[in-house]
């Protein structure tokens, strides 16, 4: 890297992007606007390129404006969250991140993403909790978890909510090999069956009862409601006449190992993005802005964008 880029250059690009204004930059940083702006001038000529335009409407990045932001953003959250571990270690605490899972999210990306955040943010203690889109969402709101990993929901559940798109996800109806529904290609084969069915404060039961609705089968009268992993998967696999509907994530693995079968339905109308929710209007602190950053990178490592 060019050792004459420093910290102030890298700290005023990114807060003027953040305040889109030198003059609110200026003001957060305590600074005046022509030293900003000699600071941006001079990290462009280093970097050979326009970062960002000025207009009346305020400031917009470049191509290249942006393609440098995210790393400018990494780095100052790593240097930040190296101080703040410092200080943790000197007064016995440690960062704790507190984040809900959706099942598929809970079984396919936040294992690695947590080994990602180790090397990221060593000592860092992270605190996981599962449940259906709606429970979860409401504990983001008040408080008590610093971000959700999932499905994005119905509009009026996202309120006050920002989501970070990873990848689009499909549900999928699963039996054990040798289930009489095995080769079923009609969701209105479900109707006679028992059915673990998505619970109705989860992010995919609106869609599911759309295709079930569409398919002439209407919502399965003999259903049990449940977004949990271990039940689903342990009535799939005890029962072996059950019917699992769920998001095709938590059972991956299971097909893959042929301990499931998905049954061969289009379900394509019940895709969407999968992605990662924080509140809208707050600063993600260093050890959010990390966690944040190992599910993206989890997500890359698997494919999934």
């Amino acid at each position: 890297m060019d050792r004459r880029i420093k910290l102030r250059h890298i700290e005023i690009f990114v807060e003027i992007t953040r305040q889109r204004s030198f003059k609110l930059a200026a003001e957060r940083l305590n600074l005046t606007q022509p030293a900003i702006s000699k600071t941006l001038k001079e990290l462009e000529v280093i970097l050979g390129a326009d970062l960002m335009t000025r207009d009346r409407g305020g400031v917009t990045l470049t191509r290249e404006g942006s393609v440098f932001l995210q790393f400018a953003e990494i780095g100052l959250a790593a240097l930040r969250q190296g101080v703040t571990s410092l200080g943790e270690i000197a007064s016995g605490s440690a960062a704790r991140i507190a984040v809900g899972a959706l099942p598929s999210v809970a079984a396919k990306l936040l294992p690695q993403a947590a080994r990602l955040l180790q090397d990221y943010a060593p000592g860092a203690l992270l605190h996981v909790e599962d449940g259906p889109h709606g429970f979860l969402t409401d504990r983001l709101r008040s408080g008590e978890l610093d971000m959700v990993a999932g499905r994005l929901g119905e509009a009026e559940t996202m309120t006050g909510l920002s989501f970070t798109r990873l990848y689009s996800e499909h549900v999928v109806a699963v039996v054990v090999p040798g289930h009489p529904l095995e080769r079923a290609e009609d969701l209105s084969a479900l109707r006679d069956w028992q059915v673990v069915y998505p619970s109705e404060r989860s992010a995919i039961r609106p869609l599911v009862d759309r295709a079930m609705i569409a398919a002439g089968a209407g919502i399965p009268p003999n259903r049990i409601e449940s977004v949990s992993g271990a039940f689903g998967r342990s009535m799939a696999l005890d029962d072996r006449r059950a019917v699992w509907v769920i998001s095709h994530g938590v059972v991956e693995r299971d097909i893959a190992a042929g301990r499931l079968k998905a049954l061969p339905i289009d379900m394509q109308a019940t895709a969407g993005p999968v992605g990662i929710m924080m509140r809208a209007e707050e600063e993600p602190m260093p050890a959010q802005r990390l966690m944040r950053q190992a599910l993206v990178e989890a997500a890359r490592q698997q494919n999934l964008v």
